[in-house]
């Protein structure tokens, strides 16, 4: 019965299709942005008002998560449609996805070949793609408000990188002499290497045009202020809070009254979990390690700098949304936003992304029909089902009548948009290089490493992930029934 009542859906949807102009697509990506935001709860102190009106216009999705938690990989699912182990895009440095697979139907392709005008600005794919863009806007962003070769150590400067006083000097764009890292830590990652540490954090007092996220805002309020003869397809992907995680001093000053919280944390954390999983957590791949931000103090301020960050983000899709409804495009445009992946503050002794753990997979993300097709979906409703990313590209798909000649690895989403919470039994499984991986259910987690090492938490009771049950008696059947259920979504992806 569900199946038809799908299809009957589908069916209805083409003739509007076919009888009313395509809709138009804001996409909006967000670079590491965890559940920090004001709709997700994930911290007392965020405050993203842009992004919580913009759920309570469509379907939020709370249990939203990344097919692999690094840009790289997480990015070349979404635009493919495909997973990793048909990509060959497992991390970030497994290589772009162009030369990895490059027979890949991106979804910018689809949407050109579909009729419509493609404009993309910044931070989307992780490196390449720009060229199925009929339009694309680049700007300087991981240094703004600094210019990218103004990072670069000198190398009278170097030996210190690596040490308890690291300097390097150069100035903003303002003319303002800037001393490098801001946080005053020594480099944990690259201590020899002239590149800037990126693993930083604090204001600038500039004004916010000479970061790079405003730039691409301002550019993509132009293509939506121009009159267009086809329907819209506008990507604008944001880099903050990626690190360095720089905003303009306007959005720290709220904590001279209210100092940064920090995320919940016990020391012993990791003493329930294998060798590898112990490895994956402490080792400074993607960011700074725990015990040099804790040896500097810089806990806190680094909470604030990157609640700082989403807030400025928030200001610049406020920005963004305004200008659309302001628009002639205002009632005919469908807005998905969404993360690449989560990022972890200390919880689990870990900074960064690249874990199988909640706080690196789960992502924001929401789905906004157009105004013209609200009535036939929940708007203003949660979905508290596990989704993956990889759904992004087939739910577009059907949204738009897009055509599309390669099978997708993603499920429509268009069913929860309907009925967001009409139980399944569904799983979504998160990839952190072949061997490692996270299944997640609407109450468990099962982690499986490339040694063997398993994890398993109860999520209703256990929202931290601080209990590992793999050896708890409780847990023998739920356990079970994940590695059943993960040895069949392993075998239907061709990955056993």
């Amino acid at each position: 019965m569900q199946r038809l009542i799908q299809v009957i859906f589908l069916l209805t949807l083409g003739c509007q299709t076919l009888a009313d102009p395509k809709p138009n697509v804001l996409f909006i990506a967000i670079d590491d942005l965890n559940d920090w935001i004001g709709c997700l709860g994930g911290h007392p102190q965020a405050q993203t008002p842009s992004i919580d009106r913009l759920a309570n216009r469509g379907v939020l999705f709370t249990n939203a998560h990344c097919v692999a938690p690094a840009c790289n990989p997480s990015r070349a699912a979404i635009f493919s449609g495909r997973l990793p182990s048909v990509t060959g895009v497992w991390s970030n440095q497994s290589g772009s996805l162009e030369q990895q697979f490059p027979s890949a139907y991106l979804l910018s392709t689809a949407f050109a070949k579909s009729g419509y005008q493609t404009f993309g600005t910044g931070k989307l794919l992780h490196s390449g793609g720009k060229e199925s863009f009929d339009q694309y806007f680049t700007v300087n962003q991981r240094w703004s408000p600094l210019d990218k070769g103004s990072v670069k150590y000198l190398p009278h400067e170097l030996p210190s990188k690596g040490t308890s006083h690291p300097r390097h000097i150069t100035s903003d764009r303002q003319g303002n002499r800037v001393v490098l890292p801001l946080n005053r830590m020594p480099s944990d990652r690259k201590p020899t290497l002239r590149d800037g540490e990126s693993f930083d954090w604090g204001p600038f007092d500039v004004p916010d045009h000479d970061f790079g996220d405003t730039q691409i805002t301002d550019w993509a309020i132009q293509q939506l202020e121009k009159p267009s003869p086809d329907p819209l397809f506008l990507a604008v992907g944001y880099y903050r809070p990626h690190i360095p995680l720089w905003a303009p001093q306007r959005f720290f000053d709220r904590f001279k009254k209210s100092p940064g919280q920090l995320p919940p944390y016990r020391p012993d954390d990791l003493e329930d979990v294998g060798a590898r999983a112990k490895q994956w957590a402490r080792e400074a791949v993607t960011a700074g390690a725990h015990a040099t931000v804790v040896n500097h103090q810089q806990w806190q301020a680094a909470v604030e700098a990157y609640l700082a960050c989403v807030t400025y983000v928030d200001t610049e899709i406020g920005r963004l949304l305004e200008a659309l409804d302001q628009s002639s495009h205002r009632d005919h445009t469908i807005v998905v936003l969404w993360s690449d992946h989560g990022w972890h503050l200390g919880e689990k002794d870990h900074w960064g992304k690249w874990t199988g753990w909640e706080r690196s997979t789960r992502v924001p993300l929401i789905v906004v029909p157009s105004r013209e097709q609200e009535s036939l979906y929940a708007i203003g409703k949660r979905c508290h089902q596990p989704v993956s990313l990889l759904d992004l590209f087939p739910t577009l798909v059907d949204l738009c009548g897009l055509e599309v000649p390669d099978p997708l690895d993603g499920q429509s989403l268009i069913p929860l948009l309907q009925a967001p919470n009409k139980p399944n039994r569904r799983g979504v499984v998160t990839y952190f290089n072949p061997g490692n991986v996270s299944l997640r259910t609407d109450q468990w987690r099962y982690i499986r490493y490339q040694d063997g090492s398993e994890e398993i938490y109860d999520l209703n009771r256990d929202p931290n992930e601080w209990n590992n049950l793999i050896h708890h008696p409780s847990a023998v059947r739920p356990q079970q029934m994940l590695i059943d259920r993960l040895e069949r979504i392993l075998a239907s992806s061709k990955l056993n």
